[in-house]
Parts: structure tokens; sequence; C-alpha cells
């Protein structure tokens, strides 16, 4: 694939997730719920790989935090749950494998490896657990979204991995 298509596709999905952070948010638990990062995240997880996907993830929890909007516990769960969605894929080649590679990636592994960020942050590594269930609930309804998007378009012609 061209290199400056990937790159624009990828800061289109960069500017949805930032963007559309803002606009559609819930409380979960103790923090608040950003699905659209986790739709963005499966939809490029199926339609760019997993690097890429990765890549976008971090860049949407950057702006976020830069920009006032976020926290420094998006990253590793964006980050990982992104990978997990696209290694997945890659494998079982199922768009509902995209959706447990994130829920795994982010509402699992990425909330237990924010725990010591936030315990750092907190001070308190016994509160910061309190972070797992709001981020599975977030992970797993974004995911949903960003499945529903893929089952509703022609993503066999926008696929662009290999």
């Amino acid at each position: 694939m061209n290199r400056t298509r990937l790159l624009t596709i990828m800061a289109l999905f960069v500017a949805i997730g930032t963007f559309g952070a803002q606009l559609l948010w819930f409380p979960a638990g103790i923090a608040k719920a950003y699905p659209v990062q986790h739709a963005v995240n499966v939809m490029a997880a199926v339609m760019l790989g997993p690097l890429p996907a990765a890549a976008i993830a971090f860049c949407i929890g950057l702006l976020r935090f830069l920009l006032g909007l976020g926290t420094l516990l998006a990253f590793p769960g964006g980050m990982v749950g992104a990978l997990f969605a696209g290694l997945f894929y890659r494998i079982y080649k199922r768009k509902g494998t995209a959706v447990v590679g994130e829920v795994i990636g982010t509402g699992i592994i990425g909330a237990l490896l924010a725990v010591p960020l936030a315990g750092f942050i907190m001070g308190s590594a016994a509160g910061a657990f309190a972070f797992v269930p709001s981020f599975f609930i977030s992970s797993l309804s974004g995911a949903a979204i960003g499945w529903f998007v893929l089952s509703r378009i022609k993503a066999e012609q926008l696929l662009l991995q290999p």
C-alpha cells in the first residue's frame, strides 16, 4: 500500500478518535468510558493491522492527554487493546476476533498494566484496581460499536493490510 494513503487513513482515525471521545462518553464506575477509542481500535486493527492500530491508539492518547481531555491511563489500555485486536484478526481472519482481542487487550491486560501507573499517580495500588471494571466496560462497549460499523460497510473493499 502507498505510504501516503496509509498515513492519511491513520490521521483520519486519530481525528475521529480524538474528537469522537468528547462526543460519546459515559460514567463507568470511578472513571469515564470513552467507547470511540475502542471502536477506532477495532476498525483500524481490521483495516490496517496491529502496528498501525497501536500507533493510532498512541496518537489518540497523546493528543487527548496534551489537550487535557484524557489521562495517562489511556496509553497502556488503548495501545495494548489495538495491538491485540490486530493480532487476533490477523490470526483468525474474523472481525469478531478483533473485538475479543480489544476486550482482552484493553479490558484485562491494559487495565492491569495501568494499575502500577495509577498506583504511582494515586499513591495506592489497591485503589488503582478500581479502574479494571471501567476499562472492561469501556472496551466492550466500544469494541461492539466498532464491530457494528465494520459489519455494516463493505470492509473487504476497505481492507488495506496484505
